[in-house]
């Protein structure tokens, strides 16, 4: 039998909270749940839970809503998008749920957070080019992958 040394075990914590974490940035834009999250983390749902709220304050679903968020702070801010068009960009499927948890997170709505963007910002990036060039859907960017070309 061999010994582990001392804080091995918390060192692998770290390591699994962080995969996790590293996921959710990933990831964000499409429909995760916390069974994604804690396979790729390599632990049961339970466990990363306890783990990540241990290591970052928060549970990894309010973690994930607070990264979708502050993404959608940043489309607002640029992007020639309408609000409904963000929500759906960063996940959201409730535009209700979204205005709700950018409100209680920011403090204004996201339209009122877009206007007074727009009144004090920089010029806009069309919308076109967001949605064309914007992050990549994994399962999408796999799929569109050219194959190989056959040996000769």
């Amino acid at each position: 039998m061999t010994r582990r040394p001392p804080g091995s075990a918390a060192v692998e914590t770290l390591v699994a909270v962080r995969r996790a974490r590293d996921f959710i940035d990933r990831c964000y834009a499409e429909p995760l749940d916390l069974a994604d999250i804690a396979d790729a983390a390599g632990y049961s749902r339970y466990h990363l839970v306890r783990a990540f709220k241990s290591a970052y304050g928060e549970t990894p679903g309010r973690y994930l809503q607070r990264r979708r968020v502050e993404r959608a702070q940043e489309l607002l801010r640029v992007a020639d998008l309408n609000v409904t068009e963000i929500c759906h960009l960063v996940g959201f499927t409730s535009l209700g749920s979204f205005s709700r948890l950018f409100s209680e997170l920011v403090g204004v709505s996201p339209s009122r957070f877009q206007r007074d963007a727009l009144a004090s910002g920089p010029r806009l990036i069309p919308g076109c080019y967001v949605l064309m060039w914007g992050r990549p859907r994994p399962k999408t960017a796999i799929l569109e992958k050219p194959a190989p070309a056959p040996a000769s």
